[in-house]
């Protein structure tokens, strides 16, 4: 049984289609405030339970689906209760909106999907210290986990390349993307993402974020993750042995892979993305450029802080690069600004410690409130 939060964004529409294919039951469906998508989604699948956290949204869709016999949810709690419905939780929601849903999950003993990064960067400790049973949806990280997993019993120490697109912008000055409009960067090369990941893909935040999310869950240090640029985006990434070998994990950039790899852990059952066809294949990579892309730097100085000293840094910075990225979105902000909200926010509360859920939600909030919009 299922439950998936985030249900009408990318993840969460490839997970229905997945879990189709598979003939997966899912149980309950939560989303923000889309009515009229999850309305189709909860007749498509006929869950128990459906949930959205936008009061008057839920209010719309109990009328919509009176017909069915679904129950209806709404609000913060209605999407927790959705979260604990199911044995396996897809954690899809973006940002720290889905940290609550993903808690939830763990404390009904659901087996986490997780592809929400944000949870894990601001809340990582917490969330690991659990004993949950958690499997990366995000490709990079369900790559380094097929390769960790068949090794790490006799080889616990390792190294972890980190490969990404570059987003739509490598190799672009600083003088290129001063004015970078939200259309084109919203133009991503290989991955059809949702806007906040693509903004942070373009930044190369996403990686930097993804380097702590690869932090948390593998319980290594940021020196021993490497960033690499790898623009046609066939190994999702890469482990270093200590007797020199490396394995890396490849296949074409096709989502719905990771997420059964996910929904199926340990089983491979056949699915629906196509297999990776070397012949007429070239491969590059490049180091990432940390002058122009500053925010990738960030991360990794809080990835750094945060594994040297206990501080809660990364919390900040997801919390300021969120609301940056949303003003960007709403031409509030200019792309280059992006970082320098960011830096302002990390240099104001350096070396905060935030380690439980309401710790972390309150930081989260504070940073926030700190932060002002040109």
């Amino acid at each position: 049984m299922l439950s998936i939060i985030g249900s009408t964004g990318s993840i969460g529409r490839q997970t229905i289609e997945v879990a189709r294919h598979l003939g997966i039951k899912i149980a309950a469906l939560a989303a923000n405030r889309d009515v009229k998508l999850i309305e189709q989604q909860a007749r498509l699948v006929q869950p128990r339970v459906v949930a959205l956290s936008d009061e008057s949204a839920a209010h719309d869709l109990r009328v919509k689906l009176a017909d069915t016999g679904i129950r209806v949810l709404s609000g913060k709690d209605g999407v927790n209760e959705a979260a604990q419905t199911g044995s396996t939780l897809m954690a899809a929601a973006s940002g720290i909106a889905g940290l609550a849903a993903v808690i939830a999950g763990i404390q009904a003993g659901a087996r986490i999907a997780l592809a929400n990064k944000e949870a894990l960067v601001a809340a990582g400790k917490l969330i690991m210290s659990s004993g949950a049973d958690i499997v990366p949806v995000d490709s990079e990280h369900s790559a380094i986990f097929q390769c960790v997993h068949t090794n790490v019993t006799y080889c616990p120490q390792f190294n972890i390349i980190l490969t990404g697109s570059g987003g739509p912008y490598r190799g672009a000055s600083a003088a290129e993307l001063e004015n970078a409009s939200v259309e084109r960067t919203l133009k991503h090369p290989k991955w059809n993402m949702g806007a906040k990941i693509t903004v942070d893909s373009a930044t190369l935040m996403n990686k930097g974020l993804e380097l702590i999310e690869a932090m948390r869950l593998f319980a290594v240090s940021p020196k021993h993750i490497k960033v690499v640029i790898h623009p046609e985006c066939i190994i999702h990434s890469a482990v270093e042995f200590t007797d020199g070998a490396t394995i890396a994990q490849l296949g074409t950039a096709d989502m719905r892979l990771p997420i059964q790899y996910a929904l199926t852990y340990p089983k491979r059952l056949p699915g629906l993305a196509e297999p990776f066809n070397f012949i007429g294949s070239a491969m590059t990579f490049e180091e990432p450029n940390r002058e122009v892309f500053r925010c990738l730097a960030l991360a990794e100085l809080c990835a750094e802080r945060d594994y040297a000293n206990g501080s809660n840094e990364c919390c900040v910075l997801n919390a300021a690069n969120e609301l940056a990225v949303q003003s960007y979105l709403s031409n509030k902000l200019s792309f280059a600004q992006i970082p320098c909200i960011i830096e302002e926010a990390l240099t104001k509360f350096s070396g905060v410690r935030a380690d439980s859920h309401h710790e972390i939600i309150v930081l989260d909030e504070t940073v926030r409130s700190f932060i002002t919009i040109p």
